[in-house]
Protein backbone atom coordinates (compact mmCIF):
# COMPACT_ATOMS: atom_id res chain seq x y z
CA UNK A 1 0.00 0.00 0.00
CA UNK A 2 1.31 3.44 -0.94
CA UNK A 3 1.85 5.97 1.86
CA UNK A 4 2.34 9.70 1.50
CA UNK A 5 2.38 12.72 3.78
CA UNK A 6 -0.36 15.35 3.75
CA UNK A 7 -0.45 17.72 2.00
CA UNK A 8 -0.15 15.34 -0.94
CA UNK A 9 0.70 18.35 -3.12
CA UNK A 10 2.77 20.85 -1.14
CA UNK A 11 2.26 23.52 -3.76
CA UNK A 12 -0.35 26.10 -4.77
CA UNK A 13 -3.15 24.11 -6.42
CA UNK A 14 -6.18 25.82 -4.83
CA UNK A 15 -9.87 25.00 -5.15
CA UNK A 16 -9.29 21.39 -6.25
CA UNK A 17 -12.15 19.46 -7.80
CA UNK A 18 -11.50 15.74 -8.31
CA UNK A 19 -13.44 13.17 -10.30
CA UNK A 20 -12.82 9.54 -11.20
CA UNK A 21 -13.32 8.13 -14.69
CA UNK A 22 -12.86 4.34 -14.57
CA UNK A 23 -9.45 3.87 -12.87
CA UNK A 24 -8.15 7.42 -13.41
CA UNK A 25 -8.61 10.47 -11.21
CA UNK A 26 -8.63 13.99 -12.65
CA UNK A 27 -8.22 17.27 -10.80
CA UNK A 28 -8.95 20.82 -11.91
CA UNK A 29 -7.49 23.79 -10.04
CA UNK A 30 -7.62 27.58 -10.00
CA UNK A 31 -4.93 29.46 -11.93
CA UNK A 32 -6.16 33.08 -11.61
CA UNK A 33 -4.08 35.35 -13.88
CA UNK A 34 -1.55 32.77 -15.09
CA UNK A 35 -1.57 31.54 -18.70
CA UNK A 36 -2.09 28.96 -20.06
CA UNK A 37 -4.81 28.48 -17.48
CA UNK A 38 -7.02 26.03 -15.59
CA UNK A 39 -4.72 23.14 -14.71
CA UNK A 40 -6.01 19.64 -15.37
CA UNK A 41 -4.03 16.97 -13.49
CA UNK A 42 -4.16 13.16 -13.45
CA UNK A 43 -3.55 10.50 -10.83
CA UNK A 44 -4.01 6.77 -10.40
CA UNK A 45 -3.74 6.70 -6.60
CA UNK A 46 -4.99 10.14 -5.40
CA UNK A 47 -1.59 10.91 -3.91
CA UNK A 48 0.74 11.43 -6.88
CA UNK A 49 -0.26 13.79 -9.68
CA UNK A 50 0.94 15.00 -13.04
CA UNK A 51 -0.21 17.55 -15.59
CA UNK A 52 -2.59 16.48 -18.34
CA UNK A 53 -3.06 19.90 -19.88
CA UNK A 54 -4.15 23.48 -19.34
CA UNK A 55 -7.71 23.91 -20.53
CA UNK A 56 -7.02 27.16 -22.41
CA UNK A 57 -4.04 29.09 -23.76
CA UNK A 58 -5.60 32.49 -23.00
CA UNK A 59 -9.08 33.14 -21.65
CA UNK A 60 -9.72 36.69 -22.89
CA UNK A 61 -7.82 39.45 -24.66
CA UNK A 62 -8.93 42.38 -22.52
CA UNK A 63 -6.46 45.12 -21.56
CA UNK A 64 -6.34 43.62 -18.06
CA UNK A 65 -5.41 40.17 -19.34
CA UNK A 66 -2.81 41.81 -21.61
CA UNK A 67 -1.28 44.07 -18.90
CA UNK A 68 -2.02 47.07 -21.11
CA UNK A 69 -2.58 50.68 -20.11
CA UNK A 70 -1.91 50.04 -16.44
CA UNK A 71 -4.65 47.41 -16.27
CA UNK A 72 -4.28 43.92 -14.79
CA UNK A 73 -6.25 40.99 -13.37
CA UNK A 74 -4.20 40.30 -10.22
CA UNK A 75 -6.43 38.63 -7.66
CA UNK A 76 -9.01 37.97 -10.36
CA UNK A 77 -9.08 35.75 -13.45
CA UNK A 78 -10.52 32.22 -13.25
CA UNK A 79 -11.67 30.92 -9.87
CA UNK A 80 -12.78 27.59 -8.44
CA UNK A 81 -13.41 25.23 -11.37
CA UNK A 82 -16.02 22.50 -11.29
CA UNK A 83 -14.91 19.37 -13.15
CA UNK A 84 -17.47 16.76 -14.21
CA UNK A 85 -17.75 13.81 -16.60
CA UNK A 86 -21.10 12.89 -18.11
CA UNK A 87 -21.93 10.51 -20.97
CA UNK A 88 -18.50 10.65 -22.58
CA UNK A 89 -17.92 14.39 -22.18
CA UNK A 90 -15.72 16.27 -19.71
CA UNK A 91 -17.10 19.56 -18.40
CA UNK A 92 -15.27 22.46 -16.76
CA UNK A 93 -17.23 25.33 -15.27
CA UNK A 94 -15.81 28.42 -13.55
CA UNK A 95 -16.23 32.17 -13.23
CA UNK A 96 -13.79 35.03 -13.73
CA UNK A 97 -14.24 37.95 -11.37
CA UNK A 98 -12.79 40.48 -13.79
CA UNK A 99 -15.12 39.65 -16.71
CA UNK A 100 -18.09 38.60 -14.52
CA UNK A 101 -18.71 35.70 -16.87
CA UNK A 102 -19.36 32.03 -16.22
CA UNK A 103 -17.30 29.86 -18.55
CA UNK A 104 -18.22 26.35 -19.67
CA UNK A 105 -15.53 24.26 -21.33
CA UNK A 106 -16.12 20.82 -22.86
CA UNK A 107 -13.85 18.09 -24.21
CA UNK A 108 -14.04 14.45 -25.22
CA UNK A 109 -10.52 13.90 -23.93
CA UNK A 110 -9.16 15.61 -20.77
CA UNK A 111 -5.97 16.34 -22.72
CA UNK A 112 -8.09 18.51 -25.04
CA UNK A 113 -8.88 20.28 -27.13
CA UNK A 114 -11.31 22.08 -24.83
CA UNK A 115 -14.10 24.10 -26.42
CA UNK A 116 -14.79 27.36 -24.59
CA UNK A 117 -18.32 28.69 -24.14
CA UNK A 118 -20.41 30.48 -21.52
CA UNK A 119 -23.37 29.93 -19.24
CA UNK A 120 -25.73 32.88 -19.04
CA UNK A 121 -25.38 34.45 -15.59
CA UNK A 122 -22.68 34.67 -12.93
CA UNK A 123 -22.35 31.69 -10.55
CA UNK A 124 -19.76 32.23 -7.84
CA UNK A 125 -17.80 29.13 -6.72
CA UNK A 126 -20.17 26.89 -8.64
CA UNK A 127 -20.64 23.14 -8.88
CA UNK A 128 -22.18 21.44 -11.90
CA UNK A 129 -24.40 18.47 -11.15
CA UNK A 130 -25.87 15.91 -13.58
CA UNK A 131 -28.71 14.00 -11.98
CA UNK A 132 -29.68 10.46 -12.91
CA UNK A 133 -32.93 11.62 -14.52
CA UNK A 134 -31.02 13.64 -17.13
CA UNK A 135 -31.57 17.02 -15.48
CA UNK A 136 -28.56 19.27 -14.89
CA UNK A 137 -28.11 21.86 -12.16
CA UNK A 138 -25.64 24.39 -10.87
CA UNK A 139 -25.05 25.22 -7.19
CA UNK A 140 -23.37 28.51 -6.36
CA UNK A 141 -23.05 31.51 -4.09
CA UNK A 142 -21.56 32.53 -0.77
CA UNK A 143 -23.42 33.11 2.47
CA UNK A 144 -26.54 32.11 0.52
CA UNK A 145 -26.21 29.01 -1.68
CA UNK A 146 -28.63 28.54 -4.56
CA UNK A 147 -29.56 25.58 -6.74
CA UNK A 148 -30.61 26.42 -10.32
CA UNK A 149 -31.68 24.03 -13.04
CA UNK A 150 -29.98 24.59 -16.39
CA UNK A 151 -31.19 24.02 -19.91
CA UNK A 152 -30.20 20.77 -21.57
CA UNK A 153 -27.47 22.60 -23.53
CA UNK A 154 -26.17 24.16 -20.26
CA UNK A 155 -26.12 27.64 -21.82
CA UNK A 156 -28.40 29.18 -19.22
CA UNK A 157 -31.15 28.63 -16.63
CA UNK A 158 -34.13 26.55 -17.65
CA UNK A 159 -37.24 28.70 -17.84
CA UNK A 160 -39.63 27.40 -15.20
CA UNK A 161 -36.99 25.02 -13.88
CA UNK A 162 -36.07 24.49 -10.25
CA UNK A 163 -34.46 27.53 -8.62
CA UNK A 164 -34.19 27.72 -4.86
CA UNK A 165 -32.16 28.83 -1.89
CA UNK A 166 -30.85 25.69 -0.19
CA UNK A 167 -28.41 26.98 2.47
CA UNK A 168 -28.16 30.34 4.25
CA UNK A 169 -25.52 31.33 6.78
CA UNK A 170 -26.56 33.50 9.70
CA UNK A 171 -24.98 35.81 12.22
CA UNK A 172 -21.89 37.97 11.92
CA UNK A 173 -20.33 36.96 8.61
CA UNK A 174 -17.11 37.31 6.69
CA UNK A 175 -17.70 35.12 3.66
CA UNK A 176 -20.12 32.57 5.09
CA UNK A 177 -20.49 29.47 2.94
CA UNK A 178 -18.74 29.08 -0.42
CA UNK A 179 -16.85 26.58 -2.54
CA UNK A 180 -19.80 24.30 -3.28
CA UNK A 181 -19.45 20.67 -4.42
CA UNK A 182 -22.64 18.66 -5.03
CA UNK A 183 -22.86 14.85 -5.34
CA UNK A 184 -25.39 12.02 -5.20
CA UNK A 185 -24.84 8.67 -3.52
CA UNK A 186 -27.46 5.94 -2.97
CA UNK A 187 -30.31 8.34 -3.71
CA UNK A 188 -29.09 11.02 -1.27
CA UNK A 189 -27.64 14.42 -2.19
CA UNK A 190 -24.44 15.69 -0.56
CA UNK A 191 -23.46 19.37 -0.64
CA UNK A 192 -19.96 20.19 0.62
CA UNK A 193 -19.17 23.82 1.40
CA UNK A 194 -16.39 25.75 3.08
CA UNK A 195 -17.52 27.80 6.09
CA UNK A 196 -15.74 31.07 6.77
CA UNK A 197 -17.35 32.88 9.70
CA UNK A 198 -16.59 36.41 10.96
CA UNK A 199 -13.06 37.27 9.84
CA UNK A 200 -10.39 36.97 12.50
CA UNK A 201 -12.54 35.03 14.98
CA UNK A 202 -12.41 31.42 13.87
CA UNK A 203 -10.63 29.29 11.30
CA UNK A 204 -12.41 28.03 8.21
CA UNK A 205 -14.11 24.66 8.45
CA UNK A 206 -15.86 22.26 6.09
CA UNK A 207 -19.58 21.65 6.38
CA UNK A 208 -21.71 19.08 4.59
CA UNK A 209 -25.46 19.29 3.95
CA UNK A 210 -27.49 16.26 2.93
CA UNK A 211 -30.98 15.98 1.45
CA UNK A 212 -33.23 13.20 0.24
CA UNK A 213 -34.41 15.28 -2.74
CA UNK A 214 -33.41 18.52 -4.43
CA UNK A 215 -36.76 19.98 -3.39
CA UNK A 216 -36.31 18.91 0.22
CA UNK A 217 -34.48 20.28 3.23
CA UNK A 218 -30.67 20.29 3.26
CA UNK A 219 -29.60 19.52 6.83
CA UNK A 220 -25.97 19.99 7.69
CA UNK A 221 -23.16 19.91 10.17
CA UNK A 222 -19.41 20.53 10.37
CA UNK A 223 -17.41 17.55 9.08
CA UNK A 224 -13.85 18.95 9.33
CA UNK A 225 -12.57 21.38 11.98
CA UNK A 226 -8.81 20.94 12.04
CA UNK A 227 -5.68 22.96 11.25
CA UNK A 228 -3.20 20.03 11.46
CA UNK A 229 -1.36 22.11 14.07
CA UNK A 230 -0.54 24.76 11.47
CA UNK A 231 -1.23 28.27 12.79
CA UNK A 232 -5.02 27.88 13.08
CA UNK A 233 -5.36 27.67 9.29
CA UNK A 234 -8.24 25.29 8.68
CA UNK A 235 -8.58 22.45 6.18
CA UNK A 236 -11.63 23.05 3.98
CA UNK A 237 -13.17 23.54 0.51
CA UNK A 238 -13.46 20.34 -1.44
CA UNK A 239 -15.57 17.24 -1.85
CA UNK A 240 -15.53 13.47 -2.09
CA UNK A 241 -14.49 10.84 -4.60
CA UNK A 242 -14.69 7.05 -4.63
CA UNK A 243 -12.29 4.37 -5.79
CA UNK A 244 -13.13 1.52 -8.19
CA UNK A 245 -13.21 -0.74 -5.11
CA UNK A 246 -15.87 1.41 -3.42
CA UNK A 247 -13.70 3.20 -0.86
CA UNK A 248 -14.27 6.92 -0.32
CA UNK A 249 -11.88 9.82 0.11
CA UNK A 250 -12.31 13.49 0.94
CA UNK A 251 -10.13 16.10 -0.74
CA UNK A 252 -9.66 19.64 0.58
CA UNK A 253 -7.06 22.36 0.62
CA UNK A 254 -5.32 24.24 3.40
CA UNK A 255 -3.84 27.72 3.45
CA UNK A 256 -0.14 27.27 4.20
CA UNK A 257 1.08 30.85 4.16
CA UNK A 258 3.14 32.18 1.28
CA UNK A 259 3.52 28.80 -0.47
CA UNK A 260 -0.21 29.03 -1.17
CA UNK A 261 -3.20 26.73 -0.83
CA UNK A 262 -2.23 23.08 -0.86
CA UNK A 263 -4.40 19.99 -1.55
CA UNK A 264 -4.91 17.20 0.98
CA UNK A 265 -6.70 13.85 0.71
CA UNK A 266 -8.01 11.63 3.49
CA UNK A 267 -9.94 8.38 3.78
CA UNK A 268 -13.55 8.85 4.87
CA UNK A 269 -16.60 6.88 5.90
CA UNK A 270 -20.27 7.68 6.44
CA UNK A 271 -21.44 7.98 10.03
CA UNK A 272 -24.73 6.75 11.48
CA UNK A 273 -26.51 9.89 10.25
CA UNK A 274 -25.12 9.49 6.74
CA UNK A 275 -22.63 12.35 7.00
CA UNK A 276 -19.04 11.97 5.79
CA UNK A 277 -16.49 11.57 8.58
CA UNK A 278 -12.73 11.13 8.87
CA UNK A 279 -10.78 9.03 11.35
CA UNK A 280 -11.78 8.25 14.87
CA UNK A 281 -11.20 11.78 16.14
CA UNK A 282 -12.16 13.90 13.14
CA UNK A 283 -8.55 14.96 12.57
CA UNK A 284 -6.92 15.18 9.14
CA UNK A 285 -4.32 12.39 8.94
CA UNK A 286 -0.70 13.34 8.44
CA UNK A 287 0.00 10.03 6.71
CA UNK A 288 -2.26 8.99 3.86
CA UNK A 289 -2.76 5.39 2.79
CA UNK A 290 -3.82 6.09 -0.74
CA UNK A 291 -5.94 4.39 -3.35
CA UNK A 292 -3.18 2.01 -4.40
CA UNK A 293 -3.37 1.22 -8.11
CA UNK A 294 -0.87 -1.62 -7.76
CA UNK A 295 1.52 -0.19 -10.34
CA UNK A 296 4.91 1.49 -10.41
CA UNK A 297 3.75 4.19 -12.80
CA UNK A 298 6.27 7.05 -13.04
CA UNK A 299 4.62 10.46 -12.81
CA UNK A 300 5.95 13.46 -14.68
CA UNK A 301 7.14 16.21 -12.31
CA UNK A 302 4.98 19.17 -11.35
CA UNK A 303 8.14 21.28 -11.02
CA UNK A 304 11.51 20.96 -12.64
CA UNK A 305 14.59 21.99 -14.55
CA UNK A 306 14.61 23.34 -18.07
CA UNK A 307 17.43 23.69 -20.59
CA UNK A 308 14.99 25.44 -22.97
CA UNK A 309 15.51 23.04 -25.86
CA UNK A 310 12.25 23.01 -27.80
CA UNK A 311 10.95 22.36 -31.28
CA UNK A 312 7.73 23.65 -32.81
CA UNK A 313 4.89 21.16 -33.32
CA UNK A 314 3.19 20.41 -36.64
CA UNK A 315 1.24 23.67 -36.31
CA UNK A 316 4.33 25.74 -35.65
CA UNK A 317 3.52 26.21 -31.96
CA UNK A 318 5.92 25.85 -29.07
CA UNK A 319 4.63 23.93 -26.06
CA UNK A 320 6.66 24.73 -22.98
CA UNK A 321 6.89 22.17 -20.22
CA UNK A 322 3.53 22.20 -18.41
CA UNK A 323 4.91 23.50 -15.12
CA UNK A 324 5.60 26.85 -16.81
CA UNK A 325 2.93 29.56 -16.96
CA UNK A 326 3.15 33.18 -18.01
CA UNK A 327 2.05 35.96 -15.70
CA UNK A 328 -1.00 37.24 -17.67
CA UNK A 329 -1.28 36.75 -21.44
CA UNK A 330 2.09 36.36 -23.18
CA UNK A 331 3.12 38.54 -26.10
CA UNK A 332 4.23 35.84 -28.50
CA UNK A 333 6.35 38.08 -30.71
CA UNK A 334 8.52 39.12 -27.76
CA UNK A 335 9.72 35.75 -26.47
CA UNK A 336 11.40 32.75 -28.04
CA UNK A 337 13.05 29.43 -27.20
CA UNK A 338 14.13 28.71 -30.78
CA UNK A 339 15.88 31.90 -31.84
CA UNK A 340 18.90 30.87 -29.79
CA UNK A 341 18.71 27.15 -28.98
CA UNK A 342 18.92 26.38 -25.28
CA UNK A 343 17.77 29.87 -24.33
CA UNK A 344 14.53 31.49 -23.20
CA UNK A 345 14.83 34.96 -24.76
CA UNK A 346 12.65 37.89 -23.72
CA UNK A 347 12.51 41.16 -25.68
CA UNK A 348 11.42 44.43 -24.11
CA UNK A 349 8.52 45.74 -26.17
CA UNK A 350 7.39 48.65 -24.01
CA UNK A 351 8.58 50.69 -21.06
CA UNK A 352 7.65 49.32 -17.67
CA UNK A 353 7.51 51.15 -14.36
CA UNK A 354 7.75 48.11 -12.10
CA UNK A 355 7.88 44.33 -12.05
CA UNK A 356 4.08 43.70 -11.91
CA UNK A 357 3.75 45.08 -15.45
CA UNK A 358 6.67 43.15 -16.96
CA UNK A 359 5.33 41.29 -19.98
CA UNK A 360 6.22 37.64 -20.62
CA UNK A 361 7.30 36.85 -17.07
CA UNK A 362 7.65 33.05 -17.04
CA UNK A 363 6.64 31.50 -13.71
CA UNK A 364 6.79 28.17 -11.96
CA UNK A 365 5.21 27.21 -8.64
CA UNK A 366 7.27 26.98 -5.50
CA UNK A 367 6.87 23.97 -3.18
CA UNK A 368 7.09 23.40 0.54
CA UNK A 369 8.57 23.13 2.95
CA UNK A 370 11.50 24.82 1.17
CA UNK A 371 12.83 25.12 -2.36
CA UNK A 372 15.28 26.99 -4.54
CA UNK A 373 15.72 27.88 -8.20
CA UNK A 374 18.60 29.34 -10.13
CA UNK A 375 19.19 30.42 -13.70
CA UNK A 376 21.97 31.92 -15.79
CA UNK A 377 21.15 35.32 -17.27
CA UNK A 378 23.01 36.68 -20.29
CA UNK A 379 22.44 40.42 -20.54
CA UNK A 380 24.63 41.17 -23.57
CA UNK A 381 21.49 42.26 -25.47
CA UNK A 382 20.27 44.58 -22.73
CA UNK A 383 20.05 48.36 -23.03
CA UNK A 384 20.54 51.00 -20.36
CA UNK A 385 17.70 50.89 -17.88
CA UNK A 386 16.85 47.24 -18.54
CA UNK A 387 16.37 44.72 -15.74
CA UNK A 388 16.47 40.92 -16.06
CA UNK A 389 16.53 38.29 -13.37
CA UNK A 390 14.64 35.89 -11.14
CA UNK A 391 12.05 36.81 -8.55
CA UNK A 392 9.97 35.45 -5.70
CA UNK A 393 6.67 36.30 -7.35
CA UNK A 394 3.85 37.26 -4.98
CA UNK A 395 2.16 40.55 -4.08
CA UNK A 396 5.05 41.53 -1.75
CA UNK A 397 7.60 40.25 -4.26
CA UNK A 398 11.39 40.34 -4.20
CA UNK A 399 13.98 39.88 -6.94
CA UNK A 400 17.63 39.72 -7.84
CA UNK A 401 18.39 41.16 -11.25
CA UNK A 402 21.04 42.09 -13.73
CA UNK A 403 20.75 45.71 -14.89
CA UNK A 404 22.68 48.04 -17.18
CA UNK A 405 23.47 51.68 -16.48
CA UNK A 406 25.62 53.89 -18.74
CA UNK A 407 26.95 50.80 -20.46
CA UNK A 408 28.01 49.14 -17.20
CA UNK A 409 26.43 46.04 -15.69
CA UNK A 410 25.31 45.84 -12.09
CA UNK A 411 23.46 43.42 -9.81
CA UNK A 412 20.55 44.68 -7.76
CA UNK A 413 18.26 43.18 -5.16
CA UNK A 414 14.89 44.88 -4.71
CA UNK A 415 11.60 44.01 -3.03
CA UNK A 416 8.19 45.38 -2.22
CA UNK A 417 7.66 45.05 1.52
CA UNK A 418 4.16 44.23 2.71
CA UNK A 419 2.36 47.23 4.18
CA UNK A 420 1.01 45.21 7.09
CA UNK A 421 0.59 41.49 7.73
CA UNK A 422 -3.03 42.04 8.72
CA UNK A 423 -3.97 43.96 5.56
CA UNK A 424 -5.51 41.36 3.29
CA UNK A 425 -4.96 43.14 -0.02
CA UNK A 426 -2.07 45.59 -0.39
CA UNK A 427 -3.06 47.47 -3.52
CA UNK A 428 0.21 49.41 -3.45
CA UNK A 429 2.02 46.34 -4.82
CA UNK A 430 1.90 48.24 -8.13
CA UNK A 431 4.14 50.97 -6.72
CA UNK A 432 7.93 50.87 -7.27
CA UNK A 433 9.82 48.51 -4.94
CA UNK A 434 12.58 49.30 -2.47
CA UNK A 435 16.15 48.73 -3.64
CA UNK A 436 18.23 47.10 -0.90
CA UNK A 437 21.65 46.52 -2.49
CA UNK A 438 23.44 47.19 -5.75
CA UNK A 439 26.94 46.06 -6.75
CA UNK A 440 29.02 46.29 -9.94
CA UNK A 441 29.30 43.22 -12.15
CA UNK A 442 32.25 42.47 -14.37
CA UNK A 443 30.70 41.00 -17.49
CA UNK A 444 27.22 40.58 -18.94
CA UNK A 445 26.43 37.08 -17.67
CA UNK A 446 25.65 35.82 -14.17
CA UNK A 447 23.86 32.96 -12.40
CA UNK A 448 21.16 34.09 -9.96
CA UNK A 449 19.30 32.14 -7.29
CA UNK A 450 16.28 32.51 -5.01
CA UNK A 451 15.80 30.33 -1.92
CA UNK A 452 12.31 30.12 -0.39
CA UNK A 453 11.72 28.88 3.16
CA UNK A 454 8.11 28.04 4.11
CA UNK A 455 8.89 25.87 7.14
CA UNK A 456 6.51 26.58 10.01
CA UNK A 457 5.30 29.66 8.10
CA UNK A 458 8.69 31.37 8.05
CA UNK A 459 7.81 32.52 4.52
CA UNK A 460 11.08 34.18 3.58
CA UNK A 461 13.09 34.63 0.40
CA UNK A 462 16.85 34.95 0.09
CA UNK A 463 18.75 36.09 -3.00
CA UNK A 464 22.14 34.93 -4.26
CA UNK A 465 24.54 35.23 -7.16
CA UNK A 466 27.33 32.89 -8.17
CA UNK A 467 30.88 34.14 -7.76
CA UNK A 468 33.82 31.86 -8.56
CA UNK A 469 31.83 28.73 -7.89
CA UNK A 470 30.19 29.81 -4.62
CA UNK A 471 26.92 31.53 -3.74
CA UNK A 472 27.02 35.04 -2.30
CA UNK A 473 23.99 36.71 -0.75
CA UNK A 474 22.70 40.02 -2.02
CA UNK A 475 20.27 42.32 -0.25
CA UNK A 476 18.02 41.17 2.59
CA UNK A 477 16.12 38.11 3.71
CA UNK A 478 12.69 39.21 2.52
CA UNK A 479 9.40 38.39 4.26
CA UNK A 480 6.58 37.02 2.08
CA UNK A 481 2.85 37.11 2.76
CA UNK A 482 -0.06 35.41 1.04
CA UNK A 483 -2.70 38.08 0.50
CA UNK A 484 -5.71 38.79 -1.65
CA UNK A 485 -3.81 41.24 -3.88
CA UNK A 486 -2.51 38.30 -5.96
CA UNK A 487 -4.45 35.53 -4.19
CA UNK A 488 -1.82 33.00 -5.28
CA UNK A 489 1.13 31.31 -3.66
CA UNK A 490 4.68 32.45 -4.25
CA UNK A 491 6.27 31.43 -7.55
CA UNK A 492 9.64 31.71 -9.17
CA UNK A 493 9.53 34.17 -12.05
CA UNK A 494 11.96 34.90 -14.90
CA UNK A 495 11.57 38.46 -16.11
CA UNK A 496 13.04 41.21 -18.30
CA UNK A 497 11.74 44.75 -18.65
CA UNK A 498 12.85 48.17 -19.84
CA UNK A 499 12.64 51.48 -17.97
CA UNK A 500 14.35 53.82 -20.47
CA UNK A 501 14.22 52.40 -24.00
CA UNK A 502 12.74 49.36 -25.69
CA UNK A 503 14.33 46.86 -28.07
CA UNK A 504 16.75 45.14 -25.74
CA UNK A 505 16.61 41.51 -24.74
CA UNK A 506 17.80 39.09 -22.08
CA UNK A 507 18.61 35.39 -22.37
CA UNK A 508 17.89 32.81 -19.66
CA UNK A 509 19.74 29.48 -19.64
CA UNK A 510 20.04 26.35 -17.50
CA UNK A 511 17.11 26.81 -15.17
CA UNK A 512 17.44 24.52 -12.16
CA UNK A 513 14.86 23.66 -9.50
CA UNK A 514 15.59 22.13 -6.11
CA UNK A 515 13.02 21.01 -3.56
CA UNK A 516 14.10 21.15 0.09
CA UNK A 517 17.41 22.24 1.56
CA UNK A 518 18.52 24.33 4.52
CA UNK A 519 20.02 27.15 2.47
CA UNK A 520 18.95 26.28 -1.08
Amino acid sequence: MKIKQNPVLYSDFPDPDIIRVEDTYYMASTTMHFMPGCDVLRSYDLMNWEFVTHAYEVLENTSGHQLEGGNHIYGQGMWAPSLRYHKGTFYLCFTANDTHKTYLLTAQDPAGPWNVGNIEGFYHDSSLFFDEDGRVYIVYGNTELYLTQLREDLKGPLEGGLHRLIVRDKGELHLGYEGSHLYKKDGRYYLFTCHIPAYGTERKTEDCFIADSLEGEFRGKCVIDDDMGFHNLGVAQGGMVDTPEGDWYLFMFQDRGAVGRVPLVMPMYFDEEGFPAIGGDGKVPVQVFGADDGSDYKYQPLNGDDDFVYQADENGRIRLKPFWQFNHNPVDGLWSVTERPGVFRVYTGELCGSLPFARNMLTQRSCGPACAAWVTVDGSGMKDGDYAGICAWIGCYGAIALTRSEGRYELVMFARPAADETVQADRDFLNPPVEYERIPLHGASVTLKVFLDFRDKRDTAEYYYEDNGSWKALGIRHKLYFKLDHFTGCRFGLFAYATQQTGGWADFMKFRYQAGGENG
